[in-house]
């Protein structure tokens, strides 16, 4: 197998791209688009000055090997110079993904910020138009509520510029370092934790000097970034650690939109985890447990949706279900996502296929979770030797009998368990050797 990446960018040199001619398997590495610049900013890397190429890896080995590197980070610019004690990873939740833009209210903003602190989880993330829905008055007032409720907040912001036709506001705060820095004070003095940045302009080299300006000045003001709508991050998480999440992926949000989507998501989630997922951390925005809210049907099982929450990476998972959703989940299931664990210290691969299914063990201190996701339409076993993992107690979190439905049982964590993957189904199995780590 062989896994294709670019990394250790710092603005001064343009991303690239693979592109093949359809009729033939031969790729070629290319050059963005002219359009992507910001106004009458670089495409290409610019003449007279000095310029760093980023590199470009090729990882070559087993799907094991592959799923386990860290190459593409590696390569990357060590950590820069900051104190970076303020980047806490946790998990969020977030109006949007269900109820989209009406949501974006203080009385709404202030249900999920409960939800959150009920959940014991660390972040509510407030979307588009807040400033105006809300305003930056009552958000400081719902800053404090959260804090008081042991919660921080992350707000949304447009990247703007003349490449972005898109309304949604606050709009043009970000475009030079002034404005930046003047934005990133007024935030902290609001006592907010960080920003979702979207709708970004391509991979020119002006656009990617913009995205290290906004890493370099949220890195000073203390605060967390999120890239959405954005270019792959190519190891910028090493080299700027704040940046806890990228989306740069079919996430999904796309799901919530149309039925083709959802219709895929099974195949396109197990392709994931040996793809995008690999170096960089993922804003894919899953784990929704009951159901979406619109028309659209999803078609993977409420298990399969508790597994991405172990098996896709991100420094902040947003969580896509709703406290109304929420209250369907049985009460084992809750309590496992008030624990879940933020970071993980070791991944084993046990067994998958790109596209078709992936299972995974991730440790966290001296519990591992084991998690499967099928991406087919076809029910799968899979043999699992829990005695690898030396643990006392074992608990197999799986699809009930009916749609949007769980089980659970406690299982043998000393010999060998089959487990069953309805289609597009999936798994979690916790061994605990000790006690689960809690979140900080």
């Amino acid at each position: 197998w062989l896994l294709f990446t670019e990394a250790g960018m710092d603005g001064t040199y343009c991303a690239t791209h693979l592109m093949n001619d359809s009729a033939r398997s031969e790729y070629q590495v290319v050059f963005p688009d002219p359009r992507e610049v910001i106004g009458s900013g670089g495409l290409l890397p610019l003449k007279g000055r000095t310029i760093t190429t980023p590199w470009r890896v090729i990882t070559i080995g087993s799907l094991s090997a592959i799923l386990s590197s860290t190459l593409g980070t590696d390569v990357a610019a060590p950590a820069a110079r900051y104190d970076w004690s303020f980047v806490k990873p946790g998990i969020a939740s977030w109006s949007w993904i269900m109820s989209k833009d009406d949501s974006i209210v203080y009385s709404e903003q202030k249900r999920y910020v409960d939800f959150a602190a009920d959940m014991n989880w660390k972040y509510c993330l407030v979307d588009a138009n807040w400033d105006t829905m809300i305003g930056y008055e009552k958000m400081a007032l719902l800053s404090d509520y959260a804090a008081s409720r042991k919660v921080g907040l992350l707000l949304w912001y447009n990247s703007a510029g003349n490449w972005n036709t898109v309304k949604m506001t606050p709009k043009d705060k970000l475009l030079t370092h002034e404005s930046r820095t003047a934005e990133f004070s007024r935030l902290n003095k609001m006592g907010v934790k960080g920003i979702k940045v979207d709708f970004f302009g391509g991979d020119g080299q002006s656009v990617m000097a913009y995205y290290i300006g906004i890493l370099e000045d949220a890195a000073k003001a203390k605060l967390m970034v999120n890239f959405h709508g954005a270019t792959l991050p190519r190891g910028w998480s090493r080299t700027y650690p704040h940046l806890v999440t990228t989306e740069a992926v079919k996430g999904f949000e796309m799901v919530t939109f149309n039925q083709r989507d959802a219709d895929r998501e099974a195949n396109h989630s197990t392709m994931l985890p040996f793809t995008r997922n690999v170096f960089d951390p993922m804003d894919f925005t899953s784990m929704n447990l009951y159901k979406i809210g619109s028309p659209v049907i999803r078609k993977t099982s409420s298990a399969f949706e508790l597994a991405t929450s172990v098996i896709f990476l991100s420094g902040i998972q947003h969580v896509a279900e709703s406290p109304a959703g929420m209250s369907h989940v049985p009460a084992e299931v809750v309590a496992f996502l008030r624990h879940l664990p933020v970071q993980w210290d070791e991944v084993k691969f046990i067994d998958g296929y790109p596209g078709k299914s992936v299972v995974l063990a991730r440790r966290a201190g001296g519990t591992w979770y084991i998690a499967g996701m099928n991406g087919e339409p076809v029910a799968k076993t899979v043999n699992l030797d829990l005695s690898l993992f030396k643990g006392s107690k074992a608990t197999l979190y799986t699809d009930g009998d009916t749609d949007l439905t769980f089980r659970v049982d406690q299982v043998t964590a000393a010999g060998s368990t089959t487990v069953t993957m309805k289609p597009e189904g999936g798994f979690v199995l916790v061994v605990e050797q000790g006690p689960i780590r809690p979140v900080k």
